[in-house]
């Protein structure tokens, strides 16, 4: 046999076992390959899971994520340590899980003022919602809630307004800064009332609470999550909530919008994000354990005494809900002409 033909038999022998190779192998790899991606679901978590929160311990935000972590981990099967990130309204937490691992183990407890609200106030937002996050679900909602100080001679929404429209710029109230929820709330209350408030900003909520029971300031329009228990001690006096539904912690109570200002709507989320790139099986994981502790009696009453309930949607509904807010309080936020650098 010469040396080409030698050679071209060897050649046709070794395709001929390379492709009887790949009609045998073949039907093994695939299967495996689509095993992989179910083995890092059914795993996952395997470690403790970081919940990066955008305000200090003590808050009403901080209590919230404590409770629904809790039942979470109960439900996941794995420990879930709050990392409380306080500053730049949010913009610290935010950043630790943006730039954070896409693992499933640093995941964002976010509220309307970091989701919704900061992009139309920071012109140099150091994060961008839609594009730095992968949305997971909401979690909960909170109204708000307007109280005033006891010794303010007035117990309705009515009589805040005409006290109000008597000494325009005189009465105070507190938020936990320019630009806070507590702050665009009142701004709204004072487009839609025709009154002028004086507006006394604190570094966070808890300080604006502090002074309210120390009857330092005349309202304010605060989460429930706050002043539930105080309330019921006597120490501020509610006299509406923001939301359009009235509630069973505060009896009596009327909504704002049923008081005298109709159409008045402000009502805070909380919800649950990864970093960009999260991967979807991940999400789903975490998105149906969230929907099953949410159903949950005991997390239910436990949410229900913080002034709270569950609300949820999934990562679909929650990525177009987020876009819905972010245009709501754009025109909030340029109606009450606040604006940070």
């Amino acid at each position: 046999m010469t040396r080409l033909a030698f050679r071209t038999a060897t050649t046709t022998t070794l395709r001929g076992f390379v492709n009887q190779t790949r009609r045998y192998l073949l039907p093994c790899v695939l299967p495996l390959a689509l095993i992989v991606p179910l083995q890092s679901t059914a795993a996952y978590p395997e470690k403790p899971i970081r919940l990066v929160v955008p305000f200090p311990p003590g808050g009403g935000t901080d209590d919230l994520a404590r409770v629904i972590a809790a039942s979470l981990s109960a439900q996941m099967k794995q420990q879930i340590v709050l990392d409380g990130r306080p500053g730049a309204g949010g913009a610290i937490a935010a950043q630790a899980v943006a730039t954070a691992p896409t693992d499933g183990y640093t995941l964002f407890f976010a509220t309307t003022g970091t989701l919704a609200i900061n992009q139309h106030l920071y012109s140099k937002l150091s994060y961008d919602p839609f594009k730095d996050f992968t949305p997971i679900g909401t979690l909960a909602s909170s109204a708000n809630v307007l109280v005033v100080r006891p010794s303010l001679p007035v117990k309705s929404i009515a009589e805040l307004i005409a006290l109000a429209k008597a000494k325009p710029g005189q009465l105070t109230y507190g938020s936990g800064g320019v630009g806070a929820s507590s702050h665009l709330a009142v701004a709204l209350f004072e487009t839609m009332t025709g009154t002028q408030f004086l507006h006394i900003p604190y570094k966070g909520a808890n300080q604006t609470t502090i002074d309210i029971l120390a009857g330092r300031l005349d309202m304010m329009i605060q989460s429930y999550l706050v002043h539930v228990e105080f309330v019921k001690q006597g120490k501020v006096r509610a006299l509406g909530l923001s939301g359009l539904n009235t509630a069973p912690q505060f009896p009596g109570v009327p909504t704002i919008s049923s008081a005298g200002v109709p159409g008045y709507d402000v009502s805070v989320w909380f919800a649950l994000l990864g970093p960009a790139g999260l991967p979807g099986d991940i999400v789903n994981k975490i998105s149906a354990d969230a929907a099953i502790v949410l159903r949950q009696p005991k997390l239910i009453e436990s949410l229900s005494v913080m002034g709270a309930e569950p609300f949820f949607k999934t990562p679909e509904e929650f990525s177009r809900y987020m876009r819905s807010e972010s245009t709501k309080w754009a025109d909030i936020v340029h109606k009450s002409g606040a604006k940070l650098d």
